[in-house]
């Protein structure tokens, strides 16, 4: 399936153009750019190679362009990419894509998988790869970007596009921000981005409205005990089992103590302890995520945390100076993202207009997390932020999957493979007449 729809407005955008003044992207040259990105991906802090590919596109397009936006709480800088294009007065709407890859070993098989591999902060060797499709994102950016550089004659404000590093690690609108993103380029009105998904088909895209995904929190929690031989458990403080207890209790946080009406959810993702079977060690390395909609259940969430540690120690007869340590990262949290409604609704209206009604749909709000609605909480009052869904399944296979009541593999797996041709030409044409709708006064 290919998408057939798009007004005549938009198709220019697609248009085969080879001459060396040119400023739109071929659909041919979008999948050559993601395939290009796809085959080459960077870990966040690292997207040196994505951000100049970025930021080359933008300029020859007659954008201002800045590089090196951003800078991490240890004083580094960041890959942040800025592009302004100024046309007369009238609203200002960043338009924001994310670039960073993930440590993830790629299985998809396609002939452009990445082979690119990186040692870990323990010193193992794995894959990188774009398993959360930032690949999509900056592609549908440029050519996003492109196209209204070309279209100057149907707007009038000014454009900030913003290729955004280290989404994956919290920290990269964080370390924008950090560098005085809204000082030194403006503040605007209204932003709008992307993500693309397996929950939808390519040519479709999904608008929520209100709440579109959750806050997002990293807590560490160190168990401790005290060691001893594995024969002889009575004379130690086994953390272990001590940690066991624990998570069995922490998983009674969501369901006995939160309203039910306001969704959260508590993870442990990483268990590290002991060396050997007959040693019992000292202490359990945990680390948790939690996701959460609410203030109220973002804080009954940590509280529970915190009692759990507390009570198993004192079940455990540890003594206080062994408490867990709850350490609750704060580099590594963020905020709801919320899409406000009035804006949701004329976004909406829009990529209806240009993809066709069939092809827009609602779209529930999800436990994941992102860094993007912090760009709309740095200004006061918060900036409207509008945050769609970009389906990137191969429809054959999706209608497949969706037949046996099934989903293909998603983002963060290492077999989570887009449809480029029409998730490509979707993003593109969808970001175009967001962007559009927004700049009107």
């Amino acid at each position: 399936m290919r998408i057939p729809f798009a007004p005549a407005l938009l198709l220019s955008t697609f248009a085969a153009v080879n001459s060396a003044a040119a400023q739109t992207m071929s659909t041919a040259d979008m999948v050559a750019m993601y395939k290009d990105l796809h085959a080459h991906p960077e870990l966040s802090h690292h997207e040196e190679r994505t951000s100049a590919i970025l930021a080359k596109g933008l300029r020859s397009a007659g954008y201002t362009v800045t590089e090196h936006v951003g800078v991490y709480p240890d004083g580094s800088k960041a890959f942040g990419v800025i592009g302004i294009l100024k046309n007369g007065s009238g609203p200002t709407v960043l338009v924001r894509g994310d670039m960073d890859a993930l440590p993830v070993t790629e299985e998809t098989g396609v002939a452009y998988a990445s082979k690119v591999t990186a040692i870990t902060a323990t010193g193992a060797t794995t894959g990188v790869m774009q398993a959360c499709g930032h690949d999509v994102h900056t592609t549908v950016l440029l050519a996003t970007a492109r196209n209204l550089a070309q279209e100057k004659s149907k707007w009038h404000g000014t454009l900030m596009i913003l290729g955004q590093p280290s989404e994956e690690t919290i920290d990269g609108a964080k370390a924008m921000l950090a560098d005085h993103l809204y000082e030194r380029f403006g503040t605007p009105n209204r932003i709008v981005g992307l993500h693309d998904t397996n929950v939808l088909a390519a040519g479709r895209v999904g608008v929520p409205s209100g709440p579109a995904m959750a806050s997002s929190q990293t807590i560490d929690v160190t168990i401790r005990g005290i060691g001893g031989h594995g024969s002889m458990p009575d004379l130690g403080k086994d953390p272990i089992v001590i940690a066991a207890a624990f998570i069995q209790q922490i998983q009674t946080i969501v369901s006995r103590q939160e309203d039910p009406r306001d969704p959260a959810v508590v993870t442990v993702g990483s268990i590290h302890g002991g060396t050997k079977a007959n040693i019992i060690p000292n202490e359990v390395k945990l680390e948790l995520t939690t996701r959460a909609f609410s203030d109220h259940a973002r804080e009954v969430i940590h509280t529970g945390i915190r009692n759990a540690a507390r009570g198993v120690a004192i079940a455990a007869g540890l003594p206080e100076d062994l408490y867990p340590i709850v350490t609750i990262l704060p580099n590594e949290a963020t905020s709801v993202n919320f899409n406000n409604e009035a804006q949701a609704a004329r976004v909406k209206a829009a990529m209806t207009t240009a993809l066709g009604a069939a092809n827009v749909t609602d779209f529930r709000p999800m436990m994941g997390s992102e860094d993007f609605g912090l760009l709309g909480l740095a200004a006061t009052p918060h900036i409207p932020t509008t945050f769609f869904w970009l389906g990137a399944m191969y429809p054959d296979r999706f209608a497949a999957a969706q037949a046996k009541g099934q989903l293909l593999p998603g983002i963060h797996t290492s077999r989570f493979e887009p449809d480029p041709e029409p998730t490509l030409h979707t993003g593109a044409i969808a970001l175009t007449a967001a962007t559009l709708e927004l700049l009107k006064p």
